[in-house]
C-alpha cells in the first residue's frame, strides 16, 4: 500500500494517521501468522488422517485409554478448528488492507482504531461495538 493510501485509512481522534511503515509491519505480522496457521492446520489434519487410517488405533484398549484417546482426538480437533478461524480472520484482514476498508469497523463504519489494530491486527470491530457484541 502506497504512503498516501495508507494514510487514507481511518484512525480515531488524536491518533497520527497511518504510516506506510506502520501499516507494512503489520502487514507483514499477519503475513507471518497465516503462515505459521497454514503449517499447523496441515499438521493437524494429517495427524488426524494417519489416526485415522490406522486399523489397529484403539484396539485392545480399555475404556478408560479409549476415552482419554477420543478426548485427546477431539482436543485437537478444536485446536485446528480455532488455527483456522484465525487464519481465516487473518486473510480477511489482508484482504481489507488491500481493498482499503483496514479499520473500518464492520458495525458502524467508523475507525476501530490505530492502537487496538495494532495491538490485534485482526480486529473487525471498534471497541464500542465490540463490548455490544459481547454483552449480547
Amino acid at each position: 500500500m502506497k504512503a498516501t493510501e495508507a494514510s487514507r485509512l481511518p484512525v480515531l481522534p488524536g491518533e497520527d494517521p497511518w504510516t506506510t511503515e506502520e501499516l507494512t509491519g503489520v502487514r507483514r505480522r499477519l503475513e507471518e501468522e497465516i503462515a505459521v496457521a497454514r503449517r499447523e492446520v496441515r499438521e493437524a489434519e494429517d495427524a488426524l488422517a494417519e489416526r485415522l487410517t490406522d486399523p489397529v488405533e484403539g484396539a485392545g484398549d480399555d475404556p478408560a485409554d479409549a476415552g482419554a484417546k477420543t478426548f485427546q482426538r477431539e482436543h485437537d480437533l478444536a485446536l485446528a478448528y480455532n488455527t483456522r478461524d484465525l487464519l481465516s480472520k487473518s486473510e480477511r484482514a489482508i484482504e481489507r488492507m488491500d481493498a482499503g476498508t483496514y479499520g473500518v469497523c464492520e458495525s458502524c463504519s467508523l475507525a476501530i482504531g490505530k492502537a487496538r489494530l495494532e495491538a490485534f491486527p485482526r480486529a473487525t470491530l471498534c471497541v464500542t461495538c465490540k463490548q455490544r457484541e459481547e454483552r449480547r
